[in-house]
C-alpha cells in the first residue's frame, strides 16, 4: 500500500521511520519532508496547508492513506476535505480539532465534561487581562488562545512578568492572531507528563507515558520552545495514575466528542500536571507530540501501518496495540537563537558515525540539502533517539551519538531525562 505523511519535522521522521517497517507498505511519499525522510520517502515540496495538491498527490499516486503530523492543517480541516473526497486520512476533522487551535474551547469542553483542570478565564481586553492578573496574583499562566507552536504559553512568577507576557501577547501580537484572545489560568504546580492515546472516536488506546522538556535550557531555564527532548516511560506515571488518567479524562473526552458528535479519529494528547498524584490537564493536542513521538514510536512493537489505518476507519477495537519493555530517550539539537531568530545552511556533521551506532536513531527536524551536503534549515535540527534497557542507559547512549554530530551554533540541553534518573535512584 501507499501512505503520504504530511509534515517535515522530527515527529514525522519517527512516523515514516516506523511505517517504513511495515511489509504491507510499499512505498512513502511525505509533503514536504526533509533530509532525514528524504532516505525513506518520496518528498515532494507542498505545503501540508495546500489541500487541493495534496489531494492531487492522492489521486494521481493512488494513495490508500493519509498521515497529518501538524495541527496546523488539521486546524484548518485538511481531514473533513478528504473525507468529503472519500480519503482514508488519519486526524481529526477542524471541530475537533479546536480542542487544541482554541485553548479556550480546549478549556470550556472540559469544564463541560468534568475532565481535571484549572481554573481559568478568557480575555479579549488587555485591560481586564490585566486588571485579572493584579487581582488574582502570582504565580499564574498566560495562554495566547490560538495556535501559537508551543511558544505561546509564559508561566509567570510575578504579576509584572504576566504583565509582560500579556502586554507581548495581546499588543505586540508576537503570534497574530492566535493572541486575539488570552486564557488566564490558575497556575498548577506539580510534575509534567504526556499522556498520547490513539482513538477512533469509540475507542481508545493508550500509548506508552513520556515527558517533554519545554525549556530551553537545563534546569528548566529559558522560554518555552516546542520541546528540547523527552524520555519513555515517565517514571511519574505509575500504573494507578494512568488508571487515573483513563477514568477521569480520557473517558470523558471520549463522552464529549460523542456527545458533541465530534468526528476524532487520530490521536488525543493530554499535557497533564501531576499534582499530590492527581492528574489535571493542561491542555489538548490532536495530534502527535513533538518530540514525544520520537521515543514513544521507538519503543512501539506492533505494526503503526495497521493501527492508524484500523483508526481511519473505525476499527481500533480488532487491532492489538502492543509495546517494547525498553526505554528511550530523545535529545534535540538546536539552531543557534532558538527558540527566536535563527540562521540556516550551517553544514552538519558527524551523521554516519551516529547513524552506525547500535540503537541509535538520528530523526531530522529542521534539515535540508545545499548540493549533496546536509545542513540545517530550522530551529529545531535534530531528535537523537536511543533504547536501552533503562532510561539511564537509553539516555546515555544518546548522549554518545549527541557528541559525533555538530554544526556552527549547536545547542541542546545536557539535563534530558535526568529527572527520571534521579527519582530511580532515590527510590
Amino acid at each position: 500500500m501507499k501512505v503520504l505523511v504530511i509534515g517535515g519535522g522530527g515527529r514525522e521522521h519517527a512516523i515514516v521511520w516506523k511505517l517504513a517497517q511495515s511489509k504491507r507498505v510499499d512505498k512513502i511519499y511525505c509533503c514536504p519532508g526533509n533530509a532525514g525522510i528524504a532516505e525513506l520517502a518520496e518528498c515532494i515540496d507542498i505545503s501540508p496547508t495546500d489541500f487541493g495538491a495534496l489531494l492531487n498527490i492522492v489521486r494521481y499516486e493512488w494513495i490508500d492513506l493519509t498521515i497529518v503530523g501538524p495541527e496546523d492543517p488539521l486546524s484548518k480541516g485538511i481531514a473533513d476535505v478528504f473525507r468529503k473526497e472519500g480519503r482514508h486520512i488519519f486526524g481529526p476533522g477542524a471541530e475537533a480539532a479546536r480542542l487544541e487551535a482554541s485553548k479556550a474551547f480546549s478549556k470550556d469542553f472540559m469544564r463541560r465534561y468534568g475532565i481535571p483542570t484549572g481554573e481559568y478565564k478568557v480575555f479579549n481586553s488587555y485591560i481586564h487581562a490585566e486588571d485579572y492578573v493584579r487581582l488574582k496574583g502570582a504565580p499564574i499562566v498566560i495562554k495566547a488562545d490560538g495556535l501559537a507552536a508551543g511558544k505561546g504559553v509564559f508561566v509567570a512568577k510575578t504579576v509584572e512578568e504576566a504583565s509582560d507576557a500579556l502586554r507581548l501577547i495581546m499588543k505586540e501580537r508576537a503570534f497574530g492572531s492566535a493572541g486575539d484572545r488570552v486564557v488566564v489560568e490558575e497556575c498548577i504546580e506539580g510534575e509534567e507528563a504526556s499522556f498520547m492515546a490513539f482513538t477512533d472516536g469509540n475507542t481508545i488506546v493508550p500509548m506508552v507515558s513520556s515527558q517533554d522538556h519545554k525549556r530551553i535550557f537545563d534546569g528548566d531555564g529559558g522560554p518555552n520552545t516546542g520541546g528540547m527532548g523527552a524520555y519513555s516511560p515517565a517514571p511519574v506515571m505509575t500504573p494507578e495514575l494512568e488508571k487515573q488518567v483513563m477514568e477521569k479524562v480520557m473517558q470523558p473526552f471520549l463522552r464529549g466528542i460523542k456527545a458533541e458528535r465530534m468526528d476524532f479519529r487520530g490521536v488525543i494528547y493530554a499535557g497533564l500536571m501531576i499534582k499530590e498524584n492527581k492528574p489535571y490537564v493542561l491542555e489538548f493536542n490532536c495530534r502527535f507530540g513533538d518530540p514525544e513521538t520520537q521515543p514513544v514510536l521507538a519503543r512501539l512493537d506492533s505494526d503503526l501501518f495497521e493501527i492508524i489505518l484500523a483508526v481511519s476507519e473505525g476499527k481500533l477495537a480488532e487491532v492489538p496495540v502492543k509495546w517494547k519493555p525498553e526505554s528511550a530517550v530523545c535529545v534535540v539539537m538546536a539552531s543557534k537563537g532558538y527558540p527566536g531568530s535563527y540562521e540556516k545552511g550551517k553544514i552538519i556533521k558527524g551523521l554516519q558515525k551516529a547513524k552506525g551506532m547500535k540503537n541509535v536513531v538520528v530523526f531530522h527536524a529542521g534539515t535540508g540539502f545545499n548540493d549533496d551536503e546536509v545542513v540545517t534549515s530550522g530551529g529545531r535540527v535534530l531528535g537523537v533517539t536511543a533504547t536501552g534497557a533503562d532510561v539511564a542507559e537509553a539516555r546515555e547512549k544518546a548522549y554518545d551519538a549527541v557528541r559525533l554530530i555538530s554544526f556552527e551554533g549547536m545547542q541542546f540541553r545536557k539535563d534530558i531525562a535526568s529527572r527520571a534518573i534521579g527519582r530511580k535512584e532515590a527510590q
